[in-house]
C-alpha cells in the first residue's frame, strides 16, 4: 500500500533495518519517551500479533503510549474508542535524531523540477515518444525522499497544477509537512494534465497505513481506497515516506507495508527477485483481514527499497484485448510485476492491460515507473550480496561520534569514498568514478539511439498511413513500435542511467534498436512496393 533519485535506490525509511539503532536516549530537546511498563500486557490481551513483535526486542519496554493516544478510553470501550496511533517521522526523530535529521537533509546535488524531456534530460525525445500521455507535461528527474510527497503534488501532470509552492521558487527547499509547504490554488493552470491516484500516494507517504485495506479495496472500516477523490487523499496527506515504513514500530524488526510488495511475493515465495536459494526471508503478518506486513529476520533492502523503486501499475487504462476500460476498482491498477525490461511486455499482455496509445501510430504502451529493484536483481552486485543501502545509505557519525546509517540517501557517483571504496579498497576514488562515468556514457549512448530509431519509426508509420498502406502492414509495424518501446522506456524510468544492471541495459536497448529498425524496414519495403504499383503517368 503504503516512486525517485538515482540516490533513492534505497527505501528510505529504514533500508537498514535499525542495523545500528542507538539506544533510547533523551539527547533530542524534546520530551523524554516514557519507557516504564505502562499496562502494556492488557493490550496483549487482544493484540497477540503486536506482542510477538514487541517482546523481547529493542522497543520491549516502550509504552504503548508512546504511540497511541486515548488508551484509556479505548480500554473502557474498545469498539466504541479507536486509539489514536501517532506515526510521524518526528516522534521516531526523539530517538533516533541523527537519522532524522540526516532524512530532512536538502540534498542539493538533485536538481529540482528537471525534466526528463529537457536536451540535457534522461529523455531528450521524451514527448514524441511518449505523444498521448501526461507525463509530457512535465516528467521531473528524482530528488530526495524529503520531497516525495510535495513533488508529486507540484509537478505539472498532477491535478492540473492547482498545488503550488506557499513562498513560490523559495518554498522549492521546504521540506516541512506538505501543507505547510504547498497551497491549493483551486485553479487548472494551462499545458498541466490532470493525472494523480490514490495508490500511487501509498508508496510516497505512511500517513494512510491504517486508513487504507490491503491493496486498497473498499472497507467500512478504510478511510480511501483505489477509487476515491484523488484531491481528498492528497489533503489527507501531510508526510513523506515515514520510518514505519521500514521499521517494525513494535518491534524493530525490519519490514515492508506496501501491499502490493507483499502480494507479489506471496504469489511467488520461492523464486520472486528476492529469493536466495528458494527462499525469501519474510513472515507475512494480517492484522485481522484489513492489513499484512511483512517482517525479515534480517535487513534486506532490496526489498525495503522495492516498496517505491519497482515499476508498477497504479493507473486505469485499457484491455489489450477488448479496448474495454480498466478503472479503479480492478485490482490491477495495483499491481507489482517484479519483472525485467526483457519480459514486461509478455507480462502485461498476459495481464491483459496497458497503459495508453501513442498518438501518431496507435500503439497500446506501457508508462513505466522506476524500476531499481528489478534491474539490479541478477546484477553483478545482486550475486556478490550487495544491497541498496551498502552503496546509497552509508555510515557517518553524529556529533558524539556515534556511528549512525544515513537516511537522506546519496548518489554514490558523488560519494565514492563513502559507497564504493568499502569493498574496493585498493582503488582511488579517480578509478572508480571513471569506470562508473563509463558504464553511463556506453549506456546513455545506446538509450539516445534507441530514441533516435523509435522516432524514426513514427514517421515512418505516418508517412505510410498517408500513402495508403494496407491496415494489415500498419499493424505489423505498430507491434514493433509495442516491442521497442517497452525496451526502450524502462530505462529512461529507471534511474541508474543502466549502473545498476549494464549487461542487461545494452541487451535491453539493442533490442529496441533491432525491433524499431526492424518496424522501418516492413513500412519502407511496403511504401517501395506500393510506389511500384501507382500507374505511370
Amino acid at each position: 500500500m503504503l516512486k525517485k533519485n538515482v540516490a533513492v535506490t534505497a527505501a528510505i525509511a529504514g533500508a537498514i533495518a535499525l542495523l545500528s539503532i542507538p539506544a533510547l536516549t533523551t539527547a533530542a530537546k524534546t520530551k523524554p519517551v516514557q519507557l516504564a511498563n505502562d499496562g502494556r500486557a492488557k493490550c496483549y490481551d487482544c493484540h497477540d500479533e503486536v506482542k510477538a513483535l514487541k517482546e523481547g526486542s529493542k522497543h520491549a519496554k516502550l509504552s504503548c503510549k508512546v504511540c497511541h493516544d486515548k488508551l484509556d478510553a479505548h480500554m473502557s470501550d474498545p469498539e466504541k474508542n479507536k486509539p489514536v496511533t501517532l506515526i510521524d517521522q518526528a516522534l521516531c526523530g526523539k530517538c533516533h535524531k541523527a537519522q532524522y535529521d540526516s532524512f530532512f537533509e536538502v540534498n542539493y546535488e538533485a536538481p529540482a523540477r528537471k525534466e526528463k524531456g529537457s536536451p540535457t534530460g534522461r529523455s531528450p525525445m521524451q514527448d514524441k515518444l511518449l505523444a498521448g500521455h501526461g507525463f509530457t507535461f512535465e516528467h521531473d528527474e528524482p530528488r530526495g525522499h524529503a520531497f516525495m510527497v510535495i513533488d508529486q503534488f507540484a509537478v505539472d501532470r498532477f491535478q492540473g497544477g492547482r498545488f503550488q509552492f506557499k513562498k513560490g521558487w523559495q518554498g522549492v527547499t521546504s521540506t516541512g509537512k506538505t501543507w505547510d509547504v504547498l497551497t491549493d490554488t483551486g485553479k487548472k493552470l494551462p499545458e498541466t494534465a490532470m493525472a494523480g491516484n490514490p495508490t500511487c500516494i501509498q508508496c510516497k507517504t505512511s500517513d494512510h497505513l491504517l486508513k487504507w485495506k490491503f491493496m486498497g479495496d473498499k472497507d467500512p472500516k478504510a478511510k480511501w481506497d483505489r477509487t476515491s477523490n484523488i484531491v481528498d487523499v492528497a489533503k489527507d496527506t501531510n508526510n513523506p515516506l515515514g520510518c514505519v515504513h521500514c521499521h517494525d514500530p513494535h518491534g524493530t524488526q525490519p519490514r515492508v507495508v506496501r501491499d502490493a510488495l507483499i502480494q507479489a511475493i506471496e504469489k511467488d515465495p520461492k523464486g520472486n527477485i528476492f529469493a536466495k536459494n528458494g527462499a525469501t526471508d519474510l513472515k507475512v503478518i494480517d492484522f485481522r483481514g484489513f492489513r499484512k506486513i511483512g517482517i525479515m529476520q534480517k535487513t534486506d533492502s532490496r526489498m525495503m527499497c522495492a516498496q517505491c523503486h519497482v515499476e508498477y501499475n497504479c493507473n486505469a487504462g485499457t484491455q489489450w484485448s477488448d479496448a474495454k476500460p480498466v478503472k479503479y476498482d480492478d485490482l490491477r491498477t495495483n499491481h507489482f510485476p517484479l519483472k525485467n525490461s526483457l519480459q514486461l511486455l509478455k507480462h502485461y499482455q498476459d495481464l491483459n492491460f496497458f497503459d495508453f496509445k501513442h498518438a501518431v501510430t496507435g500503439a497500446r504502451l506501457i508508462k513505466f515507473q522506476h524500476p531499481e529493484a528489478e534491474t539490479y536483481a541478477g546484477s553483478v552486485h545482486d550475486k556478490a550480496g550487495v544491497q541498496c543501502h551498502q552503496c546509497h545509505m552509508p555510515q557517518k557519525k553524529d556529533k558524539n561520534g556515534k556511528k549512525f546509517s544515513s537516511h537522506g540517501v546519496i548518489r554514490p557517483k558523488n560519494h565514492v569514498k563513502e559507497a564504493c571504496l568499502g569493498c574496493h579498497p585498493k582503488d582511488s576514488v579517480a578509478k572508480k568514478s571513471y569506470e562508473i562515468d563509463a558504464v553511463q556514457n556506453y549506456i546513455k549512448g545506446k538509450m539516445r539511439k534507441s530514441e533516435y530509431w523509435l522516432g524514426q519509426l513514427i514517421d515512418t508509420y505516418a508517412a505510410a498511413q498517408r500513402m495508403g498502406v494496407a491496415p494489415t502492414v500498419l499493424d505489423e509495424a505498430r507491434a514493433k513500435h509495442e516491442e521497442a518501446h517497452v525496451l526502450w522506456e524502462y530505462w529512461t524510468a529507471e534511474n541508474s542511467d543502466g549502473f545498476h544492471n549494464p549487461d542487461l541495459a545494452r541487451e535491453s536497448l539493442t533490442g529496441s534498436i533491432a525491433a524499431s529498425k526492424a518496424g522501418v524496414k516492413i513500412l519502407t519495403d511496403a511504401m517501395a512496393a506500393a510506389k511500384k504499383d501507382e500507374p505511370k503517368k
